[in-house]
């Protein structure tokens, strides 16, 4: 056998070998938990909309946790309106 030769079988060997080790090695990257919220009873979730709990407690007593159209979810009073002044 040539030199030649030996050299390409040589080569593809090392080809072969190294993928092999590479494909051990090769992880997928995490996926993002889903997180499960229950929404209380007595909100309304419109059809469409996703439920998002509260990030911030209730500003007093009486407000509502509701879904705006435009802001999304927030705190309501059937008397003073939105909280931070949503319209």
């Amino acid at each position: 056998m040539d030199k030649k030769a030996l050299l390409m079988k040589k080569t593809a060997l090392l080809i072969v070998l190294t993928t092999l080790g590479l494909q051990a090695c090769v992880m997928a990257p995490p996926q993002p938990v889903p997180v499960v919220v229950q929404q209380p009873p007595g909100v309304v979730v419109p059809p469409g909309v996703v439920y998002v709990a509260p990030t911030y407690p209730a500003p007093t007593v009486g407000f509502i946790w509701e879904f705006h159209p435009h802001y999304g979810w927030g705190w309501r009073h059937p008397q003073r309106g939105w909280h931070r002044g949503w319209r």
